[in-house]
């Protein structure tokens, strides 16, 4: 099979790990190469952790990640990479630096006030209160797919995970992704 990144993008707590940990399972379970990026461990790991939150910084970083993407993704394997992304125009840069054969953007539509109610660690809760800067849905903005437009959403308010992980399953077998 040929490789690909899904590129799992939405606001924080809108699900995107959750659903994507629960498809990385059953493909590789199913017998399929198969990485997973993710955003809180790539920022905590030596490839980005000299970078802050800034546009800029966060520009970096998801250039950063989309070449190691383009990298696994060329070399057949599936890349199921979860990143806030808010940006249009970052999101556009991505696909081209991945590839648009190999690219597929998944995004994880869910309102702000279902993620805020979802967030364990408390981040939005310290962005409401002014803790933590140039959070995406609080003093930050998460800008809707239209520049690429996502190729599946997943409105992860209404959906529970099983059905969501389904329809990311059945979009990559519609395109050739998986058998």
């Amino acid at each position: 099979m040929k490789g690909a990144t899904i590129w799992f993008t939405g606001l924080p707590c809108s699900g995107k790990t959750t659903v994507a940990d629960k498809v990385y399972n059953i493909l590789k379970e199913r017998g399929y190469k198969v990485e997973r990026l993710d955003g809180d461990i790539i920022r905590k790991s030596p490839i980005s952790k000299d970078l802050g939150f800034s546009k800029e910084d966060r520009r970096k970083n998801l250039e950063r990640v989309a070449f190691i993407a383009k990298l696994l993704s060329r070399n057949d394997v599936i890349v199921l990479a979860t990143f806030v992304s808010p940006y249009n125009e970052i999101r556009r840069d991505i696909k081209e630096i991945i590839g648009p054969d190999r690219f597929h953007l998944v995004w994880t539509r869910c309102p702000v006030e279902v993620c805020i109610e979802r967030d364990v660690k408390g981040m939005y809760k310290k962005a409401l209160a002014g803790e933590i800067q140039n959070f995406t849905g609080i003093d930050d903005p998460f800008e809707e797919p239209t520049d690429p437009a996502a190729d599946l959403i997943l409105d992860t308010d209404k959906e529970d995970i099983d059905e969501s992980v389904e329809k990311v399953l059945a979009y990559m077998k519609r395109r050739g992704l998986i058998e």
